[in-house]
């Protein structure tokens, strides 16, 4: 019945302008920013304050917008039938080259991104761009809303494997696909290293540096920010080279603080659009 209703949420989205689209999702999310639970809202605020320095005003501010964009970002999702029409009108992509350059050694390639901006659509655009992208995926609690998100990722162009299938990712790497992982969320502290991140240490996850690592090539950070005018860009930096040393671990540790660097900035210029509500630092909090 869920997948159903979506799917039908999605026809009717596909049928109405973009803007309207965009409207009506904002204004939703803001209709239900003050059922959010107090706890996370303090939360976000609180994190803002701590990793950019601002003051009480603009930390709600910048917390409230970064939960408020989720509205405009789900019916983009819907959308995608007609947006992947005209990707390349809807999604600017600057360092393409970058990426060329990588895939050229023919090892395949590794982006580090995060959950800033429209993350679902970043993968997309690259997929209609011509890269083949692997979608590293989550596996949803709801069958059915798993079901939807994954054929819309695959709609637009995308190879989607679970994120535990990991062996599947190196064979497919091999081929020359290119492995997008999300790097920015607390793991558990079994698979995760302790780096610096906005000021603090923090549990990060070692994939992108270990997979890239592994296959001799440097990792691209990659981020999608919203403009001011609707449409998105596509942001793909110069390769972060991962040391081959003895020190298998100090190697992954280095590179993957380097990736931490190229996230921190770009969330210091777009912070509204990166993933607040998160609890960033729990799995060290609860060492403490």
């Amino acid at each position: 019945m869920t997948y159903h209703l979506v799917r039908f949420l999605s026809f009717i989205a596909c049928l109405l302008p973009g803007s309207f689209c965009d409207a009506f999702g904002r204004i939703l999310a803001l209709a239900l920013w003050p059922f959010l639970p107090a706890r996370r809202k303090k939360l976000a605020v609180s994190q803002v304050a701590m990793c950019l320095g601002t003051d009480e005003e603009e930390s709600k501010r910048i917390a409230k917008e970064s939960a408020v964009r989720f509205g405009p970002m789900l019916f983009e999702v819907l959308r995608f039938p007609v947006i992947m029409r005209r990707m390349a009108d809807y999604v600017e992509i600057e360092g393409a080259g970058h990426l060329r350059e990588v895939l050229s050694q023919g090892k395949g390639a590794v982006i580090a991104t995060g959950h800033t901006g429209n993350w679902e659509l970043m993968g997309g655009a690259l997929s209609q761009a011509g890269f083949p992208i692997i979608g590293v995926a989550m596996r949803q609690r709801d069958a059915a809303m798993d079901r939807f998100i994954n054929e819309y990722r695959r709609l637009v162009g995308m190879h989607i494997i679970y994120k535990n299938d990991v062996r599947e990712m190196f064979r497919m790497m091999k081929e020359g696909w290119v492995v997008g992982l999300l790097a920015d969320q607390d793991t558990n502290r079994h698979d995760g290293i302790v780096l610096d991140f906005l000021g603090r240490p923090t549990n990060c996850v070692p994939g992108p540096a270990t997979m890239a690592r592994s296959a001799g090539i440097g990792i691209i950070p990659g981020y999608i920010t919203r403009k001011k005018d609707g449409t998105h860009k596509i942001i793909l930096h110069a390769p972060i080279e991962v040391p081959r040393t003895k020190d298998k671990r100090a190697d992954i540790r280095a590179a993957q603080q380097a990736v931490n660097r190229v996230l921190e900035q770009h969330i210091r210029e777009h912070p509204e659009e990166w993933f607040w509500l998160h609890d960033r630092w729990k799995s060290l909090r609860k060492e403490s």
